[in-house]
């Protein structure tokens, strides 16, 4: 089980469709299903008209998630219930520090960990250990960290009331029932976060792919921070190739975009995607 996951703070642009284009393919190839879910927790973040233009974009690159597409702002109900049972069980504090009483150190010194404050108005943060948590990347092999020494008790929830993206993705990851993460390498460091929560849950462990960046000519991820360009839907079959070919995959001729992506799906070998957080050459 796999899926597609991006955040409606900006349209689709060329890295979004390299991670459809992997996602899908490598669960099709493994004879598994693959959803969508629109990660909008964070709703002042949301760009007009992006929801749309991502559905639109899946329409058109004649995607077929197997399951209805979600939305997690639908399900902040279900977040909710979950850190109450955190909360039950001890497992995460309130935390009045700001940014400003951090300042620039960015592993939390767990300041606010025995001072039993009120939840309301305040950030959550999730206890954790001073152990190490590793994981067999699929393209980026071994991978590990000591969340305690490496970054301290992290934010569930903040102050403002929105649902971090760690508890988020994980709850849904298990409740839909996915086996395989398929995502950007720059989604590489929250991994550890995510298997440690999980595991406080009682939920199975996935198996992670972290794929590499697209990069643009001034050596910057293509992100909708950096101003990537848009996908043009009215060149889906070419904009389609052109993802195949940066995940160093066997040529596709131009067709529709499902008879790409049939015959993108009966040769997918990941053997053949650099094992690199960074693809070559660059991208618009």
């Amino acid at each position: 089980m796999g899926r597609f996951a991006p955040s409606p703070t900006g349209p689709l642009h060329f890295g979004s469709l390299i991670t459809a284009v992997a996602s899908y393919c490598d669960a099709k190839a493994h004879q598994g299903s693959w959803l969508v879910r629109i990660e909008d927790t964070d709703i002042p973040r949301i760009y007009p008209d992006s929801e749309a233009h991502i559905l639109r974009a899946i329409a058109a690159f004649q995607f077929e998630p197997d399951d209805a597409i979600i939305f997690q702002k639908d399900r902040l109900d279900l977040y909710e219930s979950v850190l109450h049972q955190l909360q039950q069980n001890h497992l995460v504090y309130a935390c009045q520090c700001t940014r400003k009483i951090l300042g620039s150190n960015h592993i939390y010194a767990g300041t606010c960990r025995e001072l039993n404050l009120p939840f309301e108005q305040h950030a959550i943060r999730l206890k954790v250990s001073d152990q190490d948590i590793c994981f067999d990347d699929r393209l980026q092999g071994m991978h590990c960290s000591n969340l305690q020494q490496d970054l301290g008790d992290f934010v569930l929830k903040r102050r403002d009331g929105i649902i971090n993206y760690q508890l988020a993705v994980v709850i849904d990851d298990y409740l839909q029932g996915m086996t395989h993460v398929v995502r950007g390498a720059d989604l590489l460091d929250n991994t550890e976060r995510q298997i440690w929560l999980g595991a406080v849950l009682g939920y199975p462990r996935l198996e992670y792919m972290h794929l590499p960046l697209a990069m643009n000519d001034q050596g910057q991820k293509l992100s909708k921070q950096n101003l990537a360009q848009a996908l043009n839907l009215n060149r889906a079959s070419e904009l389609l190739q052109q993802a195949i070919r940066a995940l160093h995959q066997p040529e596709v001729g131009l067709d529709t975009p499902k008879n790409m992506l049939i015959q993108a799906i009966a040769q997918w070998n990941i053997q053949l995607i650099p094992h690199t957080t960074q693809l070559e050459g660059t991208f618009l």
